[in-house]
């Protein structure tokens, strides 16, 4: 993954709104009115979000009809997981210096 994607990928998880879009389609892909539906916002609004996430690559819209269904592509977002994993382990060895240096405080006291 290229750091231009996985910055469109954060940005796109990052607002409050786009996290309860991808709430609601990890149940399974819903018609934009209802995903539209669960804001108290303008369709304009809801379209923009879309647009972010579409962008980013998080979901894809499938057109049956009249209707048009939303469905989330978790690829990203597992992208995303793995780069922050990649870190897991310096984070884990901080917290245990961290622990260690306070664990030999309270010995001494």
């Amino acid at each position: 993954m290229n750091m231009d994607h996985l910055t469109d990928v954060f940005s796109a998880m990052a607002h409050p709104s786009r996290r309860i879009i991808i709430e609601r389609l990890a149940n399974g892909p819903a018609r934009f009115s209802d995903v539209a539906g669960s804001f108290d916002t303008a369709l304009n609004a809801v379209t923009k979000h879309l647009k972010v996430m579409e962008r980013a690559g998080l979901i894809e819209r499938t057109r049956r009809g009249r209707e048009v269904f939303i469905s989330l592509k978790a690829e990203p977002m597992r992208e995303a997981a793995g780069w922050l994993h990649r870190y897991e382990r310096f984070w884990n060895e901080r917290l245990d210096a961290f622990e260690q240096h306070f664990k030999a405080k309270r010995e001494k006291h």
